[in-house]
């Protein structure tokens, strides 16, 4: 038997509250196929399984709140029978509890289990969120979605409805939350991680130039933003710097296998997340660019894959246009390096004995001291500016 354990998502997610199950017992679920939506202090997240076999038990009623770690869900190998006797529930209220657990007696059989999702409205992720944060109740929820679905739509509309007092302070309750939430992860980076920073001044004109070029050939919807070749530079950069790309647990560095770069996306209301483009060294640049806005827009919207929270193996936080020149940030552990990336701007450029202006932009590094030294964390850096040189080698 295999046991379904809440993923951490996140070096500052402790626990999450389990908003719907999308699986009954007896269900066969293969690699990836989103099992359950959890609310964290950022998002309503889809739960992703990382195994194939057959659900037989669901462990958690919705509602409640689950420690990371805790077992959520029994599933049978492929082939496997099911067992003779099954291990107790947890209490849904005693779930997020420390301390001993209040166990319960076995749910009912699988063929009628309480509480799946088939004797629930049918809610999409985002308007079940919703209406938690505006303690709405669903049931007074006008549906207009296919099939009866709520929509996040609808919920609106019930709050305008009954006069919209409700969200500000929900927002702000949020709000409050989730800085509360990131400011412990960042001090708790902060005092564990040594950090050391190095930076680097990066001459931009030619992948500008080539990048003008690129969307001169494509529609308006199409083109091209300056974040995504940055983004693909670095992923590349990075498969000859394995030791920024990776994890420190349990005192020891473990190099990833693969190159997921997370982006720092801020928030409507405030705060961050920093979900991950997978396989970022590999894909062009049109398939980075489609990702990141559809990560942006589920960002927004409060949804994303568990997955995309949990694989970061590296972060890139980049400030924009309207961002100052320079940005140094906290490592997110347990990853071991971030890049900043600060305002495209254009300075006095000294090239050939000769003085220019050219676009440039500060690259920055947070790393890891006990993993890499400065001389490496530099190196990086240096290289970095020379894949930028390149720019139509970042379609490959």
């Amino acid at each position: 038997m295999i046991e379904f354990k809440l993923p951490s998502m996140g070096a500052d997610m402790d626990e999450g509250t389990l908003l719907e199950w999308k699986v009954k017992p007896g269900d066969a679920v293969k690699k990836g196929q989103v099992v359950a939506i959890v609310d964290t202090s950022k998002a309503a997240v889809d739960i992703e399984s990382w195994q194939e076999g057959t659900i037989d038990e669901l462990m958690i009623d919705a509602g409640a709140k689950v420690p990371v770690g805790a077992t959520i869900a029994t599933l049978l190998a492929p082939g496997e029978a099911p067992p003779a006797t099954r291990p107790a529930r947890i209490a849904p209220h005693e779930a997020g509890a420390p301390g001993p657990k209040v166990m319960l007696p076995p749910g009912p059989p699988a063929s009628a289990p309480a509480g799946t999702p088939a004797t629930r409205r049918k809610v999409s992720p985002a308007a079940r969120k919703r209406a938690q944060q505006l303690h709405i109740d669903l049931a007074t929820v006008t549906a207009t979605g296919p099939d009866g679905t709520v929509r996040l739509e609808d919920v609106e509309r019930t709050t305008a409805m009954a006069g919209g007092a409700a969200p500000e302070a929900a927002a702000g309750d949020r709000l409050a939350a989730m800085r509360h939430t990131i400011a412990a992860a960042m001090e708790r980076a902060k005092r564990e991680i040594p950090h050391y920073y190095v930076s680097e001044t990066i001459p931009l004109g030619r992948m500008l130039t080539w990048l003008t070029t690129q969307n001169a050939q494509h529609s308006i919807e199409d083109r091209l933003l300056p974040a995504v070749p940055l983004i693909k530079a670095v992923a590349l950069t990075l498969r000859r710097f394995p030791n920024l790309n990776g994890f420190y647990r349990d005192g020891e560095f473990h190099a990833a296998p693969h190159i997921h770069v997370g982006v720092a996306i801020s928030l409507r209301h405030g705060g961050l997340v920093a979900p991950a483009l997978l396989d970022a060294d590999t894909k062009p640049l049109a398939q980075l660019m489609g990702e990141l806005i559809d990560l942006t827009s589920r960002c927004r919207a409060g949804s994303l894959r568990s997955s995309e929270l949990s694989e970061s193996t590296i972060t890139v936080t980049s400030l924009g246009d309207q961002g100052s020149s320079e940005v140094f940030g906290i490592i997110y552990p347990p990853q071991v390096a971030l890049v900043g990336l600060g305002r495209i701007a254009e300075r006095p450029w000294a090239e050939n004995g000769s003085l220019k202006v050219m676009p440039t932009v500060t690259a920055s590094l947070s790393a890891d001291h006990r993993i890499t030294d400065g001389h490496y964390g530099a190196r990086f850096l240096v290289e970095l500016g020379e894949t930028l040189q390149q720019p139509e080698e970042l379609n490959s």
